[in-house]
Parts: C-alpha cells; structure tokens; sequence
C-alpha cells in the first residue's frame, strides 16, 4: 500500500509545465513550477512546516502552544494545516486589502484570524506585524514565526525547491523568475541553483508602490517608492531579512492591472487557475522577453492558487470597478 502517515507528506516534489500561448512573444522555452499542488495550495507550505519543525527543535514552540503569525495568507494555511496536524492553535494577523477568501479559509481550519489595517507604516501599533508581535508577548506558551526574518523561511527553499528545480530541468535551466516578498522563496532557491552553476540569471518581480527594484539598483530605502497597491503577495515596505539582494540579478516591477489581466490569461490560455501574484509573474516574464534567446531554459515559480481570488481577479465586476477590463 502508498500512503503518507499525514498530509505533510505530501509537501513539495511539485510539477513543472510548459507554458505556451501565454508565452507565445518568449523565444525561450518557459517551464512553471506550479505550486498550488501543495496541500495548502501554494508554496507557503515548505517554508511554514520547516519553520514550525526549526522552532519545535530549538524549544521555542512547546506542546499545547500557540502559533502566531502575520500573514497574507498562504503562510498562515500552511501553518495551520501544520499546525492541525501536530495540535497547536493558530492565531494570524493579516491586513484589509486580502481576499475574502483567504480570511475564510483560514478559519476552515482552525485558526483565528485578526483582520489589521492596510495603509499604515510597518511600524505602527495597528500594523499586522506589530499586533503578531503585541500577541507574542501577551500570550503565554507561544512562538511567532515572524516569516519575514525567520531564515528557516530561505532554509526551506534551499534544500527543497532548488534541488527540484535542478533535477527537473537536468541542470540545464538559465534563468529563474520569482515574485518577491517575504524573499525566502527567492533567496533560498537562488541560494542553491547559484551554487550548481553561477551563471544562472535570477529575476525578480516587484510591484509599482514596493521598494525592492530601487533599494537594489541604488542601496537606498526611499519613502517615497511607498505607496498603496492592489496586488497581493509580492512587493513589501520593509527590507525582510530574507531577501538576499546579492543573489537577485535583476528586479522587474509589473503594474497591478497587468498582473490581474495575465492571471486570468493564463486560467483561460493554459488552463492553471493561479494566484494574483503568479500572473505578475508572468507578465513580467514577459516584459524582459528581449533579453532571453531560444536556448535558454527559464523557471517561473506560480506561487499559488486562483481559488484564493475568486472575488476579486477572476470576478468581472472588481476587475471593471479596478479600470483592468
């Protein structure tokens, strides 16, 4: 008989698929690490269970504890679905410019959930990462996980998705593209394929209102590159602990109506129902078609899934209320 002793098991050894109309303009060949096979449906679920697992060996989460978390929600399912499986209690904060969806599913499966406003400064006691870390202090027995600078986060990525990804492509992909947030999936994968061959090209794809492209270019954190955007899950206001700048060859920001417009592109052209920031992406994929040729091998990492976005990129009505229809 096969069979996982429990959903655990099957986190990671994802699949990898040729993309083809979507990538028509892409003289290269396109392969999509498509990680919404993960059971939490996206690739938060490596870096959730390696972090939970680091915290239980250093003794930072103790039986009967509580989880505590600030999320967009991917990292808080994977969690939670770690979390249901070795009996600890969740509590995520996230921000109001989630999806439904996402606050919903969240507590399908156990955790509660503190809804924080958007629009303010990181380090403003409303924030959702400033209430996670108010919640890890008021609440005895709890650890919070705090994915932004939690290197188990990168850890993950190093010693699951860049092995799968060499194997898959037999060693012969070129270059990588990432959406970038919390960095772990980026510098953790790079960190590992850069070690294989140092020629590979790491792209990474921010968003207009983030701060990334800048501060990589010239070193500097402007205030000014801040502002509100609709795009969920790439793009950040802080500098994580997890982004390793010297790993990134080169940042492409993609507006938020290009994402949303390819994410429902690629449901309907190649039939992968995905996550907002999977078709930013995508797009910027796209976007830097000039600077690939037909012998490269090219990685795209599809972090999530579309169910997550029901309401909003794959409903008609917010896409016209947005101006992207």
């Amino acid at each position: 008989m096969q069979y996982f002793e429990n959903i655990l098991g099957t986190i990671g050894n994802t699949p990898l698929v040729k993309l083809n109309k979507t990538m028509e303009e892409v003289p290269a060949l396109v392969l999509a690490k498509v990680e919404f096979m993960n059971p939490g449906n996206s690739i938060k679920d490596r870096m959730a269970l390696k972090m939970v697992e680091d915290a239980e060996a250093r003794g930072d989460l103790k039986p009967g504890g509580t989880i505590i978390e600030c999320t967009s929600g991917n990292t808080g399912m994977g969690i939670a679905i770690a979390a249901a499986v070795k009996g600890y209690k969740c509590i995520f904060t996230t921000t109001d410019k989630q999806s439904q969806e996402k606050v919903d599913i969240l507590r399908a499966v156990g955790a509660e959930v503190v809804v924080c406003p958007t629009n303010v400064a990181p380090d403003d006691p409303e924030s959702y990462y400033s209430v996670a870390e108010k919640l890890s202090k008021e609440i005895p027995n709890s650890f919070w996980c705090n994915q932004y600078d939690n290197k188990s986060n990168t850890q993950a990525h190093y010693e699951s998705t860049g092995p799968e990804i060499w194997k898959q492509t037999d060693g012969k992909i070129t270059h990588l593209i990432v959406g970038v947030g919390t960095g772990g999936t980026i510098s953790g994968t790079a960190k590992y394929l850069k070690e294989q061959n140092p020629n590979i090209k790491i792209w990474g794809v921010d968003t207009y209102g983030s701060v990334f492209k800048k501060y990589h270019e010239t070193g500097e954190f402007d205030e000014k590159e801040i502002y509100s955007y609709i795009t969920e899950g790439i793009g950040e206001d802080i500098l994580p602990e997890n982004v390793d700048f010297s790993l990134i060859d080169y940042f492409e920001k993609v507006t938020d109506k290009d994402g949303a417009v390819m994410a429902r592109r690629l449901a309907k052209e190649e039939g992968l129902f995905l996550g907002y920031s999977c078709g930013s992406a995508a797009a910027g994929l796209v976007q830097m078609k000039d600077q690939l040729t037909e012998d490269d091998v090219v990685v795209i990492i599809f972090h999530d899934h579309g169910s997550r976005y029901v309401g909003k990129v794959y409903n008609d009505e917010w896409m016209k209320k947005n101006d992207f229809m």
